[in-house]
């Protein structure tokens, strides 16, 4: 009796061992099962919205420029620098836009694409190429590729997303094209020059009370200038913008004998309210054009 229970013993003994010896099987992932997400970093709204739409539900894009801030200020979070560092794609505008994001990228060896150096834009010159939706869809097709790059497979996808947006940007420059053909006056004056491939796009002239800096104090010599150009040209509206003060805005429209205001966006992010409304990329746009057409007189 003793030897059996000594025996049964030594049988539990053993099969304890072996089952903390022996791992458990990992079951292989299921047929068809789906591939992880391309991460993508963007450095302010523009480019994040062109990778969403081009990406879809294959990309996880993180937007590295909050709501409501503005984008030239951006300092980064270490772990905003992590996400740079780990991600498939990161998307930057250039020519120092955001410097901070820019240093950070610099050091990557593979899938980071600096938009202006891709469309030739000299370091000097207005870096709001996306307002103009032609170039915008340039900047499309800059992220369709360095998605297919990261992703090979999906390559078919990206690039059928890519033409659909295009389609979409097409039917915007048409909306501007034909809104803007007509109009009393071609002259915007704003608070600072950044809707100059925009005034290209669509033969309007645009003037800045503060050149390519935005917020900067206003010139009480180029106040000056400006009231006489906008009295000369019966300018009815000077713009402001999102997620800059007005004060430069309204400063001059006091100079030249109680102007309206108005706002434009440079789209270069979303405040939190556009956000809440769900707007994007184009409807903002569109609502740009509807006050270009008020303040210009167009039929």
């Amino acid at each position: 009796m003793a030897r059996a229970a000594a025996r049964l013993v030594a049988v539990v003994a053993l099969a304890g061992a072996a089952s903390v010896a022996v791992p458990a099987a990992v079951a292989p992932p299921p047929a068809g099962a789906a591939r992880p997400r391309v991460e993508v970093v963007a450095s302010f709204y523009p480019l994040a919205w062109a990778a969403e739409q081009v990406g879809g539900r294959r990309v996880s894009v993180t937007n590295l420029t909050p709501a409501g801030v503005e984008p030239h200020d951006l300092e980064l979070t270490p772990d905003q620098r992590d996400a740079i560092e780990d991600a498939d794609v990161v998307l930057v505008l250039g020519n120092g836009f955001q410097p901070a994001v820019e240093d950070a990228a610099e050091d990557r060896d593979r899938g980071t694409i600096e938009v202006l150096d891709r469309l030739h834009v000299d370091a000097d010159a207005d870096p709001h190429v996306w307002l103009d939706p032609n170039r915008m869809a340039a900047i499309v097709d800059d992220v369709a590729a360095a998605l297919a790059d990261a992703d090979p497979k999906r390559a078919a996808t990206y690039e059928a997303n890519a033409a659909a947006l295009r389609e979409r940007l097409a039917a915007l420059d048409a909306r501007y094209r034909s809104g803007l053909a007509q109009c009393e006056r071609r002259l915007i004056v704003t608070a600072h020059e950044a809707f100059g491939y925009l005034a290209a796009a669509y033969d309007l002239r645009q003037e800045g009370v503060s050149g390519l800096a935005p917020g900067a104090e206003p010139d009480p010599k180029r106040l000056a200038q400006l009231a006489d150009l906008v009295e000369e040209k019966g300018v009815t509206t000077i713009f402001s913008e999102t997620l800059v003060s007005p004060k430069v805005a309204q400063t001059l429209a006091r100079e030249a004998g109680g102007l309206k205001t108005a706002t434009l966006s440079p789209l270069e992010g979303l405040s939190a309210r556009e956000q809440r409304r769900g707007d994007d990329y184009v409807s903002v746009m569109d609502a740009n054009l509807a006050r270009l057409q008020a303040a210009l007189g167009c039929t």
